[in-house]
């Protein structure tokens, strides 16, 4: 049913096999998608995600990324200074935590 089919790596862009044995695994695990990185990027870019991880297995909790960039604005509904976790754009208003609150009830 499954037969041994070659990819690229989007990391190197060296060629590599996606057995038949790895499409039957894949299948059995439900995954939609073929893989996109060689044996060896896949190795690195787990190596790069650190202990804490994603995915089963992992940390058990929530990313630890370290301390998150927070950018300052004015809230578009009280005035008030706020810090939020995203650059803004412009385009859409930005809320304080307590109008953000309070508009998503």
């Amino acid at each position: 049913m499954y037969t041994d089919e070659r990819l690229t790596c989007t990391d190197c862009g060296a060629e590599f096999v996606f057995t038949a044995g790895e499409q039957e695994f894949f299948a059995t695990k439900g995954f939609q998608n073929k893989p996109n990185r060689c044996a060896d990027c896949r190795a690195v870019r787990k190596a790069s995600r650190g202990q804490g991880g994603g995915g089963a297995g992992g940390g058990g909790g929530a990313r630890s990324h370290g301390a998150r960039e927070m950018y300052s604005v004015t809230c578009s509904n009280c005035g008030q200074p706020a810090e939020v976790p995203f650059q803004p754009r412009g385009d859409k208003p930005v809320y304080c935590k307590d109008c953000f609150a309070q508009r998503s009830r």
